[in-house]
């Protein structure tokens, strides 16, 4: 008896190490990339002027409605950064704020799509030829066959206009694609040999989806989820712009370009900063991407 723990203690310490092992790969290929280093950078200082809105920014009660008409219109300055708006609210402090509000879609967004898609497409690929399958596959091409902004822009019309609401709308459109992608992969896995062996052995079916499929769709998942980041910005700044998502004067990026936008080109200034705001976020999230990418292709 006392052995056998000895060679368990063993194995659990090999194990570790193996796994210690694999995590510096992992960080010795990511941050071979320059790119990929400069994308986790940017997330990383977004994410802490996000949180910390309230003393990065130079007047964080602008964020609010806030009215100072002798400051208004104001080009870029060393007072004002990136300028101020027609009620004299200072244009960067209220895209410092437009990040928290970006930071919480992409947040909130993933986490109810990727865990319901892939879930989903592991019942649908392991249970592949029954009822089961049908339903989830037939149900997400309902919904893949119609253009994704289009789908969004048409749930948030029924929905009260607001930002609750308009992460509603890019969740209930985004979870097919991963059931496609984890459907697709557990059907190529399915008759494996490892798989075939633990249902020999009586492993239950929670144990296979979750400890035999889903770690071995893990890279590619998570691959999806960072470049998903950018275009979940992208939609849900669409849904806003059209006046359906956030409204004023919540300080949302896509909200703050639509309203700004009725002042181009003389104020040009006003809607610059809030595009530039989702370029840059977009770009972060896309450069980080292909870092995670890399990481597991390399595997």
């Amino acid at each position: 008896m006392q052995k056998t723990s000895v060679q368990e203690l063993k194995f659990i310490e090999l194990e570790r190490k193996i796994k210690r092992e694999n995590w510096r790969r992992m960080w010795f290929r990511f941050k071979k990339s320059k790119l990929s280093i400069l994308g986790l950078s940017m997330i990383l200082v977004l994410l802490f002027m996000a949180v910390f809105a309230d003393y990065v920014a130079p007047y964080p009660s602008h964020a609010g409605l806030h009215i100072a008409f002798k400051n208004a219109y104001k080009p870029p300055s060393l007072e004002y950064i990136l300028g101020t708006d027609m009620y004299g609210r200072d244009v960067f402090s209220r895209i410092i704020f437009g990040f928290r509000y970006a930071f919480m879609m992409i947040g909130l967004v993933l986490s109810l799509v990727a865990p319901t898609g892939v879930i989903l497409g592991l019942l649908a690929g392991y249970y592949r030829g029954t009822v089961i399958e049908a339903i989830i596959v037939r149900l997400s091409d309902i919904f893949i066959s119609l253009p994704p902004l289009v789908l969004a822009l048409s749930i948030a019309s029924i929905l009260e206009p607001n930002i609750f609401n308009a992460m509603m709308a890019v969740s209930l459109m985004w979870w097919p694609w991963y059931v496609k992608l984890t459907y697709s992969m557990t059907v190529s896995l399915r008759n494996e040999p490892f798989i075939l062996a633990a249902e020999s052995q009586g492993a239950s079916t929670l144990h296979i989806l979750f400890k035999e499929l889903l770690p071995i769709q893990l890279g590619t998942i998570l691959t999806k989820v960072t470049l998903d980041a950018g275009w979940i910005i992208l939609i849900g700044a669409a849904i806003s712009f059209v006046g359906l998502g956030a409204q004023p004067p919540t300080p949302e990026l896509g909200t703050m370009v639509s309203e700004y936008s009725k002042y181009l080109p003389e104020y040009w200034w006003m809607s610059l900063g809030p595009a530039a705001g989702i370029i840059l976020i977009i770009l972060a999230f896309n450069l980080l991407g292909d870092g995670v990418r890399d990481v597991f292709a390399g595997e």
